[in-house]
């Protein structure tokens, strides 16, 4: 007979208080505060929309100096007859490491019965595992310490979406910039506009963490990249993470459908050397009004 959706939710949650009663310290388990409520509420009413795809983080220490390794987990709804998406990181890991051992415990979890609770398992699984590229990652750093400095490689995203305004999707954008060290800006409104720049996994991790679980409207529409042998620093076009909102054209009120002043925009992007974007992101040359 085959699965609902309904039993895969309340598998979820099974595993999720499983998880609770093994990481009860503050900071070792964390979800968004309605993450549970939302599911519990479909279940009472099946008959509605579904609620968000599960997300959490669990906080692990490896090893006997207790180095912390981060699980992020991303449930499908029909998680556990399909894989859960799981990814581990720790700032002791250089990404080839991280890599390594993300495809490595993909290839675990691969091998397990669907059907079955994978998060716990995994869990283990990454305790168990990642001391050996936690070392390798230590042995990298003394060598690369002994050889001519690395050239390092600004990475910056250009994303676009239909729209931004939800407050806790702001915070949300606002919260990952700062967690990762990256700049740039989020143009709030109709279209949004999202920018970062800084390390490569930290732009990608920031892509990864926004879009999920159900942002629809969004794209990563161009990447640049730059080496240098000094600091990335040194090529970064903006200071902090600004937080852009250009005043709408018309007066629309409190309404949500107003388009922003784009001429602000492309005006902005100029003095950031980045005029050239505006094409990438609407498919039009930009001009400036005579204002």
């Amino acid at each position: 007979m085959a699965v609902t959706v309904k039993e895969c939710l309340e598998l979820q949650l099974l595993e999720v208080e499983m998880l609770l009663s093994m990481f009860p310290k503050r900071g070792e388990f964390s979800l968004d505060e309605d993450a549970v409520p939302s599911i519990q509420r479909y279940l009472r009413n099946a008959d509605g929309a579904l609620p968000p795809q599960l997300e959490y983080r669990i906080a692990l220490d490896v090893g006997e100096a207790k180095v912390k390794v981060e699980l992020q987990v991303l449930l499908p709804h029909m998680y556990p007859q399909v894989a859960p998406q799981l990814f581990a990181r720790s700032d002791a890991l250089h990404r080839q490491q991280q890599l390594q051992l993300n495809t490595r415990l993909a290839s675990h979890i691969s091998s397990l019965d669907s059907g079955d609770l994978r998060v716990c398992e995994a869990v283990q699984w990454v305790k168990d595992n990642s001391l050996p590229f936690l070392d390798n990652s230590k042995t990298s750093s003394e060598c690369a310490s002994k050889e001519v400095r690395v050239k390092e490689m600004l990475h910056r995203m250009w994303i676009y979406s239909h729209h931004i305004y939800r407050q806790e999707l702001r915070k949300k954008i606002f919260d990952c910039a700062k967690k990762l060290n990256l700049t740039g800006f989020c143009l709030t409104g109709k279209p949004g506009v999202i920018c970062v720049e800084g390390l490569q996994e930290n732009c990608e991790e920031f892509w990864r963490d926004i879009r999920y679980p159900n942002w629809k409207h969004i794209s990563c529409k161009h990447v640049e990249n730059m080496e240098t042998e000094g600091s990335i620093d040194d090529l970064r076009l903006f200071h902090g993470f600004e937080d852009l909102q250009f005043q709408a054209h018309g007066d629309y009120g409190l309404r949500n459908d107003y388009h922003m002043d784009l001429g602000h925009f492309l005006e902005f992007l100029k003095q950031h050397q980045s005029g050239h974007i505006f094409q990438i992101l609407f498919g039009v040359e930009g001009k400036l009004s005579d204002n």
